[in-house]
């Protein structure tokens, strides 16, 4: 559930999912502790994965939408209480390999929280940590331009470091890494934009909306229409007419999705 809503962005359901998980994951784990303090038998845990991953994801969960909603101290404090998970009894060596994977994740989402609440001076530090995390590189990139656009900062020389790997960027098929990648086009053709490269931006407007058609994401098809829109003068005949096989051919999936309509014999 909690993945879904992050896909569809409905940020007040991933907040009230992941509520409703870490309190399930909250009065399981006090119950045993009873327990153990009363030296009764503990109640058998029958889950997928230890106790210690429901409480770290439903701190990362509320995490992500507070950085996306850039309430950013809030985010802060949802990725200190997943940062340390080492306060839960009983880990044992599944528990202590999902608690260190957490604190990887808060190593990483604390750089993104911070860089785009206006701590630019960690840019650096941060392209040192994509190199040495590539599995962190698109959507650590995304972040990057997100900043730039936000702040107006020069990260050409930061791009062209990350290029070679970036060109790989468009042969990735998840839906996790379709979505970063869409955020990763759609920012990277506003930076474009904001450095008066219009051709540039007008190729990631239409890359970003390919994307949010794929996604079937109404809100990013419709943002991607307006950024295409408001640079379409300075384009190109070639870029006009990718432009309209998008359309073209979002136009034949409506009509292909039609239902069909009875007859009605006279």
């Amino acid at each position: 559930m909690l993945e879904m809503a992050y896909r569809l962005e409905d940020w007040d359901k991933m907040l009230n999912t992941a509520g409703i998980l870490y309190s399930y994951a909250q009065c399981i784990y006090e119950e045993r502790q009873y327990h153990k303090a009363k030296k009764l038998p503990v109640p058998i845990l029958d889950t997928e994965r230890p106790l210690v991953y429901y409480f770290g994801f439903s701190h990362l969960m509320r995490g992500i939408v507070c950085q996306r909603q850039g309430k950013y101290d809030e985010a802060r404090d949802s990725i200190y209480r997943y940062a340390e998970l080492g306060w839960m009894e009983d880990l044992g060596e599944e528990g202590e390999e999902i608690a260190e994977e957490f604190r990887y994740l808060a190593r990483a989402n604390l750089y993104i929280v911070e860089i785009l609440s206006g701590r630019t001076e960690l840019l650096e530090g941060y392209a040192s940590f994509l190199q040495d995390n590539p599995e962190e590189l698109l959507p650590g990139l995304g972040t990057i331009l997100q900043a730039a656009v936000q702040y107006g900062l020069d990260v050409d020389d930061l791009l062209h470091t990350f290029a070679e790997q970036s060109a790989g960027f468009g042969d990735y098929e998840d839906a996790g890494n379709l979505s970063h990648y869409y955020s990763y086009c759609y920012h990277l053709a506003l930076y474009h934009k904001q450095a008066g490269r219009i051709p540039e931006a007008l190729d990631w407007a239409i890359q970003s909306l390919v994307l949010a058609h794929q996604s079937r994401h109404d809100g990013n098809f419709k943002r991607c229409l307006a950024l295409f829109e408001s640079l379409r003068e300075g384009g190109t005949e070639e870029q006009d007419r990718r432009y309209h096989e998008v359309l073209t051919e979002c136009l034949g999936q409506v009509v292909l999705e039609l239902p069909e309509l009875p007859h009605v014999g006279v």
